[in-house]
């Protein structure tokens, strides 16, 4: 069967999304049991398909025996590995975080919450391994769907958000699938790799600057790029905390993977293709400042955390516009760390509305007495947010500071630091409330033993000691992972 784990990685979570409402309504002991060993299953074969890849290269993997461009691809090389392990490790630990509120919850619902979210697990895999362009339009629309779900279970005003960015998904859906439609009309193929071939002779021409635009348009809304950004805040302030912890962590990292992958690899930087990253990089300035400015405005904490993405989405792109090795390096380590890190900031903040009711940075006042050892996660993700060493957010924009410096890229350098520095006083006003300010007289859930339910509190305490590993580690991951993963430039 280890001939198959490119397609296993794929499906065991769809097959397992399909069985868990009819599980659950059986017994939802069993459920929790199919739903912990599905996430299980695909974190160790996705270690097993690194692993491999990076000991003997891409690996290819055709369905049905069909061959490309024919047929469908899966195609596994470091890059998509290594999203594809980062995915299936947030999963889990969300899985795992999500199960004391699974418990309150009917057992038709709670196989119900179950299986959309192991839809949206397997459709952001399903992004990651696809190795043609329709395909990954497929499995954009499977998470999107899933996610739509997930988040407007928050109430009225999840609800209302999730509709605002199910009219935004849909058309960004449109756009990249029409970008699809033109690259098919000029080469014939769907196939990524096919598509590469047929570069030279499309590359100068009108419609082919037509789909990259719309491509990159679509997959721009789904990351949440400043100004596309409208859809996030409150979608991810009023969703269940396990559904923003998994979707802020990781579905906006997965699409711009999907962008690397497309305007790199796929589209090689060329023509119509390098001309729209060099526009991204001045987008993503303006965005990296603009949005740490208004995350310095909220109040509600989970609101500044959501306005903190877009402002990293904006870093990520300044890696990719500056285009040399370092700066990629910077956007594809940070793609990573943000992921543990922002999984684990909303996390936290998902216990202490658990445990408190408390939203605001002001109702923060004195959480480290209450909830000690989840502040101390929160606190060592937001000073990594800052980037502050020797936490994984340090290296990140130490490589994207780098990779500036030395294309002579000022005005990207000067915009990474006032942005950090912006981040800085939002997060240590929030970190000065949390060890400084007195108790505040909010209501407070009792919880038996631990500050709240283990399930609860682990998943946090890992991602908080992973920040650290990731920063204190960050060299092995970059020269074992991360150097493999870059596209020949």
């Amino acid at each position: 069967m280890t001939e198959h784990i490119p397609i296993l990685i794929v499906a065991i979570p769809m097959v397992t999304a399909i069985c868990l409402p009819l599980v659950a309504r059986l017994s939802p002991g069993a459920a929790r049991a199919v739903d912990i060993s599905g996430y299980i299953a695909v974190c160790v074969i996705t270690v097993m398909a690194l692993v491999r890849v990076l000991d003997t290269g891409p690996w290819h993997y055709e369905l049905g025996g069909w061959p490309p461009p024919w047929g469908i691809e899966y195609v596994v090389d470091p890059l998509s590995g290594g999203m594809a392990v980062l995915v299936a490790f947030m999963g889990l630990l969300v899985s795992v975080y999500a199960d004391s509120q699974r418990r309150q919850l009917p057992a038709w619902r709670s196989g119900v919450y179950d299986s959309l979210f192991m839809l949206l697990f397997s459709g952001l895999l399903g992004i990651i391994l696809a190795g043609d362009l329709f395909n990954l339009y497929v499995f954009l629309e499977i998470s999107s769907l899933a996610a739509y779900g997930l988040l407007s279970a928050g109430g009225n005003r999840a609800i209302v958000a999730t509709f605002r960015y199910l009219l935004l998904g849909t058309i960004a859906a449109t756009f990249y699938l029409l970008g699809v439609g033109y690259l098919y009309a000029l080469t014939g193929t769907l196939n990524m790799a096919d598509v590469t071939s047929q570069l030279p002779a499309i590359v100068g021409t009108a419609p082919f600057g037509v789909a990259v635009t719309l491509i990159v348009l679509g997959l721009a809304i789904k990351m949440a790029v400043f100004p596309l950004h409208a859809w996030q805040p409150d979608a991810y302030a009023y969703a269940p905390p396990p559904v923003t912890g998994f979707i802020a962590a990781v579905m906006s990292k997965v699409s711009a993977y999907a962008l690397l992958r497309v305007l790199f690899f796929v589209l090689g930087a060329e023509g119509a293709a390098g001309a729209v990253i060099d526009i991204m990089g001045w987008v993503a300035v303006v965005g990296a400042v603009a949005a740490s400015v208004m995350a310095v405005a909220q109040t509600d904490v989970r609101r500044m955390l959501a306005y903190s993405s877009v402002s990293q989405m904006g870093y990520i792109l300044i890696g990719f516009s500056i285009s040399n090795a370092h700066a990629l390096t910077g956007a594809l380590l940070l793609i990573v760390n943000h992921a543990v890190m922002k999984g684990c900031l909303f996390l936290a903040m998902g216990s202490v509305v658990w445990r408190t009711r408390a939203v605001t940075v002001d109702e923060l006042a004195g959480m480290s007495r209450r909830l000690p050892w989840t502040m101390a996660a929160f606190t060592v993700a937001a000073i990594s947010m800052v980037g502050f060493p020797p936490t994984a957010g340090f290296f990140s924009k130490w490589y994207l500071l780098q990779g500036a410096v030395e294309a002579d890229a000022w005005v990207f350098a000067v915009a990474l630091i006032v942005s950090s520095l912006l981040s800085a006083f939002y997060f240590l006003r929030a970190i000065e409330r949390i060890y400084f300010a007195p108790v505040q007289d909010t209501h407070v859930r009792r919880a038996r033993v631990f500050e709240v339910p283990v399930g609860m509190l682990v998943p946090v305490v890992v991602l908080g000691i992973t920040v650290l590993l990731l920063g204190l580690f960050n060299r092995a991951i970059v020269t074992g992972v991360i150097e493999a993963a870059l596209p020949e430039l």
